[in-house]
């Protein structure tokens, strides 16, 4: 009889994960969105709610300040990390193909940028950018230009410096993917364009591109959840330094909330974070979806 009711009703085979979703992800998001409406701080009940952190987020420059750092970083990283990955996963693919030695170790190598922790990342980029003399990157520059170059302590060339380090990190997923896509694309596709006497950039724009075009929105829009929610590389690596220069969204949360005591803003900018992946997680979905209808 039990068994016949389960068969009958089989969300019931799903209730234990729906209370897990509901205890572990929906109820501490609620949470975190009642206390981004209150003056909560870690030390302190909320006393009173409203749209206060809100408001301020449209009258403070501090505000307008992360959200330019934040995309910066973003849109820096991503170019990049996507262009380079997208480059790596061609020469690698060609060197399997063309039977060339080296393309496995290389795709290798790559790959292990991507499985060392944002932290430890953080730290070897900041002594490879150390000013101080084992630092090998500033080494070089006092041999070419004869003085060192502040990567970390300069308010300009600190914000470069981070996006380098992530497109470095980045660039290996990204890589993974459109690798993979490569993979899929039939060779008779590439035979056929040759016996036409399509050109190598006739082959990859009509070719190769509309092939990898479902792999380009996946790593687009992982990409770009990825990177802003970075943290742990940052904090490592300048901390949100030297000044604010460097603090993004996520890093944000973390100095509001542990440094400057404040729960409320910081469960409010959180808030803001969490909005901005969701937006690009429905705006690249969108986009795949339209791409999809008029192919």
């Amino acid at each position: 009889m039990r068994r016949k009711n389960i068969q009958e009703y089989p969300w019931l085979w799903l209730l234990p994960v729906l209370l897990s979703l509901v205890i572990f992800y929906l109820y501490p998001m609620l949470d975190v969105a009642r206390l981004s409406f209150s003056n909560a701080t870690l030390i302190r009940d909320p006393t009173r709610y409203g749209f206060f952190h809100y408001i301020s987020f449209f009258t403070t420059k501090d505000f307008a300040q992360i959200m330019k750092v934040t995309f910066i970083y973003v849109i820096g990283s991503l170019i990049f990390q996507v262009l380079i990955g997208l480059l790596i996963a061609f020469l690698v693919h060609t060197g399997q193909k063309l039977g060339i030695k080296g393309a496995v170790f290389t795709r290798t190598v790559v790959l292990s940028c991507w499985i060392i922790p944002a932290p430890a990342i953080g730290i070897i980029w900041k002594i490879l950018l150390s000013e101080f003399d084992y630092g090998i990157i500033n080494y070089v520059m006092r041999l070419l230009i004869g003085h060192n170059l502040a990567f970390l302590s300069s308010e300009y060339l600190s914000i470069i410096s981070v996006t380098i380090a992530n497109i470095w990190c980045g660039t290996a997923f990204s890589m993974l993917i459109l690798y993979s896509g490569f993979q899929q694309i039939p060779e008779e596709l590439y035979e056929a364009a040759m016996v036409d006497g399509a050109n190598g950039f006739q082959k990859f724009r009509y070719i190769t591109l509309p092939s990898l075009r479902t792999f380009l929105f996946t790593d687009l829009s992982l990409a770009t959840i990825y990177t802003f929610n970075s943290f742990g590389l940052i904090m490592a690596l300048t901390a949100g330094g030297p000044g604010r220069s460097t603090e993004v969204l996520a890093l944000s949360v973390y100095r509001t909330i542990f440094e400057r005591m404040n729960l409320g803003r910081g469960a409010a900018l959180s808030m803001v974070l969490l909005m901005i992946n969701l937006i690009s997680a429905v705006l690249y979905n969108m986009s795949f979806i339209r791409k999809g209808e008029t192919k």
